[in-house]
């Protein structure tokens, strides 16, 4: 059996195979260079992005959910398309199968292209002019008592229900604006976030996905910004700041977070403030009880206000139902394989490494 390669290998799958290779060589050179990355990720990548998000937000709906629910049917399809046209000629068969294979590519490739420089720009704190630096049990109190003070000041606009969490005042559309005036304010403070307006997606599927214990992913081949709605009000405008972050070229997790911090604050809105403020919060007070539980306890006794207390307790219990299982244990590791193949060593831990900046930021205000 012979085959000729000039007829196995299409123009398609050549010209994907070089995209490829660029993809590579990007994420080779950004993986050596901080400059060379911080150039890549605010000057290149910033416009396939901004055009993916661009394209995507003329559907109100999430089109990376659409794709994943349809893959089953666009699996089976390609088999059978490969079966029907392509039995009777290896060649054809070889041809076909790497035209598949060359789909897979440019996706691949999109996200080094897009996406993979973000975890190798120079790091967040230094473009902030912060020293983020080992941090002691005072530290992390002193932080988290700054950002309660925040929650203080914003939780007399909060409404609630009854003994439980908060109610967003607002629809997901208006959120998704009331952000978008946030991120407005906040390019003129950090120029390293790409502009553009983008909204964040809500996924149809929630509920399921709340077993993951994910609340919003930022998708690169489709350029969205998708939330979990199901999860309690308060998280959203949090999630939806950090996904939309991603967005805007920031790839590190704890970056994100913190990222997604600085706009919250800087909104208009006191709902938004609030999610902010009452997220971040969370990460250092957990980092404060394990380094001391007596300043722990002193600062939820003295400084926490009843409406957080049951803020927290409602969340406990919608969280219970998801808490223990399979799907959530095989996402983290998923997670945390992808995150270590981009160099982040902590993995999944990363995502509390938002406490360093925090302390580093409220340091930088004294």
């Amino acid at each position: 059996m012979k085959i000729k390669l000039k007829k196995i290998f299409s123009p398609f799958f050549i010209t994907s195979a070089a995209i490829l290779a660029a993809g590579l060589l990007v994420r080779l050179a950004a993986s050596q260079s901080a400059a060379f990355a911080d150039f890549w990720q605010s000057r290149i990548a910033t416009f396939p992005r901004a055009a993916l998000a661009y394209l995507t937000n003329l559907f109100p709906f999430s089109i990376a959910e659409s794709m994943i629910l349809l893959s089953p049917l666009l699996i089976v399809s390609l088999i059978y398309l490969a079966g029907k046209g392509n039995s009777d000629s290896w060649t054809g068969t070889f041809r076909y199968s790497f035209n598949l294979v060359g789909v897979a590519a440019i996706v691949y490739a999109m996200l080094l292209i897009n996406f993979s420089a973000g975890y190798y720009t120079t790091p967040l704190d230094k473009r902030l002019g912060l020293e983020r630096e080992k941090v002691s049990a005072q530290e992390l109190y002193d932080t988290a008592y700054e950002l309660m003070e925040g929650v203080r000041a914003d939780v007399g606009e909060v409404e609630f229900t009854y003994g439980g969490g908060s109610v967003m005042p607002y629809s997901l559309a208006e959120m998704d604006a009331k952000l978008n005036d946030a991120y407005a304010k906040a390019y003129e403070k950090y120029d390293f976030l790409s502009r553009f307006y983008s909204d964040p997606k809500p996924v149809a599927l929630s509920e399921p996905w709340t077993y993951t214990h994910i609340s919003g992913v930022y998708t690169f081949f489709t350029g969205e910004a998708n939330i979990n709605v199901n999860f309690p009000d308060y998280t959203l405008p949090y999630t939806a700041a950090h996904e939309m972050a991603h967005q805007r070229g920031i790839s590190r997790e704890d970056e994100a977070n913190f990222v997604a911090f600085l706009v919250c604050i800087e909104s208009d809105d006191p709902y938004i403030r609030y999610s902010g403020y009452t997220s971040v919060f969370e990460y250092v007070a957990s980092s404060l009880y394990s380094a001391d539980k007596e300043l722990y306890r002193s600062l939820y006794r003295e400084r926490v206000p009843a409406p957080y207390k049951n803020e927290m307790a409602a969340y406990n219990e919608f969280f219970d139902k998801y808490r223990e299982n399979k799907v959530a244990e095989v996402s983290e590791k998923v997670n945390d394989a992808f995150l270590q193949s981009h160099g982040q060593e902590e993995g999944v831990r990363s995502y509390g490494l938002v406490v360093d900046l925090a302390v580093a930021y409220y340091k930088a205000q004294k």
